[in-house]
C-alpha cells in the first residue's frame, strides 16, 4: 500500500505516516515493514555489494573438501535444508542410539560421515556409560534424583503432579528446586492426574461440507484486510473457564475483533466476527481470505449466513453452508474462505 501511493505524496515516510494512521499502527512499524517487503521482493538487496564481494572472494579462498569428503560449509543435504528452525536436526540421543544399532554393520566413523556428529562426540557419550565418574556434578545428580522423583510418583499412586511431588521431596529433605522436578518428570514422561474435564476448542462438524485450505500455512499479507485468521481459546479462572475468540489480520498481527463467553457458542465467535468489520470495513475490491479451523462454531449456519450477508459490511461474501453447490461457489464470491485440518485439542 505504501509503495502503491508512494508517489501521491512529497516522500515515503509522508506516505508511511498517512498510511499508518489509517491502518492503526506506529509509522515506525509500517516503515520496518515496507523495508522487509522490499528485501522479500527483490528491490532491496540483504546485504551491501561490498559485503557479499568480500564474503565471496573469502569463500573462493577457502579449501574445498575432497571429493568422497564431506564439506563442512554444506554440510549433508538431509540435515542442511531448512536448518534448525525447521526441525530437521535429529537429536544426538538419537543419533546415539542409532550408531550404538548400526556400528557393528558399518562402523562409527563411516556414520559420523553422513550423520553431523564427531566419532570424538559418541565416543564420549560411550565413555561417560561406562565409567558415570566423568558425567557432570548435574548429571550425576540427576541420575540420583530421577530415582527419588519415580519412588515418590509411584508411591503416591502415580497422580502426584510436579508440585505435589516437589513439595513431597521437600518434606523429606532433598534441597531440589520445582524446575528441576519438572524438568526430570518431563523427560521421564511422568504426569500427575489432572482434576475435572479437560476443555476443548475444536469440535469438528464432520456433516459439514469441507473447504480448500486457501492459506495453507502462509500466514502472510502484502496489504491489511487480505487475511483474517480466526479461532477462539480458553482461559482457566477461579469461577470456571473463559472462552475467548479473536479475529487476527495477519497483515499487522492485530486483533480487529475479540469477544469473550462463559459458553462456547456460535453466537460469541460471530460477535467477534462483527466488531472486525464494523472496525475495518474491508472495502468489496481488497480480496479478503478468512481462514478458521474446521470447529463447530465456523462451520455453523449463523456464521455462514453472516459471510453471505449481501447488506453486511463485508459486501457480499462466500459461505459455507451445506450444499456442496454452494461450497464450490465460495471461489467466485467474497471474502473467500478458508478452512484448516487440524486435530481437536
Amino acid at each position: 500500500m505504501v509503495l502503491d501511493h508512494e508517489k501521491d505524496h512529497a516522500s515515503r515516510w509522508a506516505a508511511v505516516v498517512s498510511i499508518a494512521a489509517k491502518i492503526g499502527c506506529a509509522a515506525q512499524t509500517l516503515h520496518e515493514w515496507v523495508k522487509k517487503a522490499e528485501v522479500d521482493s527483490g528491490r532491496r538487496g540483504r546485504r551491501p555489494i561490498g559485503c557479499c564481494r568480500a564474503a565471496e572472494s573469502a569463500g573462493a579462498r577457502e579449501p574445498r573438501a575432497a571429493p568422497s569428503q564431506r564439506d563442512p560449509a554444506q554440510g549433508v543435504s538431509i540435515f542442511c535444508a531448512g536448518g534448525a528452525s525447521q526441525g530437521l536436526w535429529a537429536p544426538v540421543q538419537a543419533m546415539i542410539a542409532f550408531i550404538d544399532d548400526q556400528r557393528a554393520v558399518h562402523g562409527v566413523e563411516p556414520i559420523c560421515r553422513v550423520l553431523p556428529i564427531a566419532p570424538s562426540t559418541y565416543h564420549a557419550h560411550a565413555a561417560k556409560r561406562i565409567d558415570p565418574l566423568r558425567l557432570s556434578a548435574r548429571a550425576r545428580r540427576d541420575v540420583a534424583l530421577r530415582i527419588e522423583v519415580r519412588r515418590v510418583f509411584e508411591a503416591n499412586f502415580r497422580v502426584y503432579g510436579v508440585r505435589k511431588v516437589w513439595r513431597q521431596m521437600q518434606r523429606e529433605g532433598f534441597d531440589v528446586a520445582r524446575c528441576t522436578v519438572a524438568r526430570l518428570m518431563r523427560a521421564m514422561g511422568l504426569a500427575g492426574v489432572i482434576r475435572g474435564k479437560p476443555a476443548r476448542t475444536t469440535i469438528s462438524d464432520r456433516s459439514a461440507p469441507s473447504l480448500l485450505d486457501r492459506v495453507n500455512r502462509q500466514f502472510r499479507a502484502s496489504a491489511p484486510n487480505r487475511l483474517w485468521v480466526s479461532d477462539f481459546t480458553y482461559v482457566p479462572t477461579w469461577a470456571g473457564f473463559v472462552y475467548v475468540a479473536f479475529v487476527i489480520d495477519t497483515f499487522a498481527r492485530r486483533i480487529v475483533g475479540w469477544r469473550a463467553s462463559r459458553t462456547a457458542h456460535a453466537g460469541f465467535v460471530l460477535d467477534a466476527l462483527e466488531q472486525a468489520l464494523h472496525d475495518r470495513r474491508p472495502a468489496r475490491s481488497s480480496g479478503l481470505i478468512h481462514h478458521s479451523d474446521r470447529g463447530s462454531q465456523y462451520v455453523s449456519i449463523r456464521y455462514s449466513e453472516r459471510l453471505a450477508d449481501p447488506k453486511g459490511s463485508a459486501a457480499n461474501p462466500g459461505s459455507n453452508h451445506r450444499s456442496a453447490a454452494s461450497a464450490k461457489a465460495m471461489t467466485t464470491l467474497w471474502p473467500r474462505r478458508s478452512m484448516a485440518f487440524t486435530r481437536p485439542r
